[in-house]
């Protein structure tokens, strides 16, 4: 984009690292300007068309500068899992090296690509328990002294959350994938689900990981 504004095009918008927006997501990559100012596309969602960078990021959304650390990730995991057959020898990728994606027009690292890839299959699985709750019961007690109780293991319970959070991120990554809705109708829609991802932010004390929490929008949280 460097070549555009040499060639008097106005600069790209710069967003503040805590805003939630595309323009803030490695997914996201400028391609030209409209009566909306500079858009682009998502390189997971190419569907999605043409869409200005300040467009509320989605359950995919992959901060700028962590390919890095991905591929680090990425090579402690493949050191420490080694089987005990034959050895198979195999020519050592540079992370950083650039995958041409035919037909997108688009460029991206392999460390990104690969990032992408397990975002799409869920590796990773489930997300776990906080610590302190394991084997932990939660307790419904009514408020009629006639009345039983009844005793729910958290873990139970917890799977059930997961279940709510991973629905709606696959509803969310259906609707904006949507083909016909516009751009105006999927951010409505998407206000929607963040309110949604608001309410339950009370059952982010059970999760023990802070990357698997609800994530409302500013006033809700």
């Amino acid at each position: 984009m460097s070549e555009g504004a040499e060639s008097g095009q106005p600069p790209l918008p710069v967003f503040g690292p805590e805003e939630k927006v595309c323009g803030n997501c490695k997914l996201w990559a400028a391609h030209s300007l409209d009566h909306r100012g500079w858009v682009g596309v998502c390189r997971l969602q190419p569907e999605r068309g043409l869409f200005p960078p300040s467009a509320p990021f989605c359950n995919k959304f992959l901060r700028r500068g962590v390919a890095a650390k991905v591929a680090e990730e990425t090579a402690r995991r493949e050191r420490s899992v080694r089987g005990v057959g034959p050895v198979v020898r195999r020519r050592e990728r540079d992370p950083n090296e650039v995958v041409d994606l035919e037909g997108l027009e688009l460029n991206m690292t392999r460390a990104e690509l690969m990032e992408l890839i397990r975002e799409a299959v869920g590796e990773g699985g489930e997300a776990p328990l906080a610590n302190k709750w394991e084997g932990g019961t939660l307790k419904l007690v009514p408020g009629k002294p006639d009345v039983q109780g009844k005793d729910i293991p958290i873990d139970t319970f917890f799977h059930k959350i997961v279940m709510v959070r991973d629905k709606l991120r696959v509803m969310e990554q259906k609707l904006n994938a949507h083909p016909k809705l516009s751009d105006a109708e999927k951010v409505e829609m998407q206000s929607y689900i963040t309110r949604i991802y608001g309410s339950l932010t009370s059952f982010n004390l059970l999760f023990r990981d802070k990357e698997d929490f609800f994530v409302g929008s500013k006033s809700e949280d």
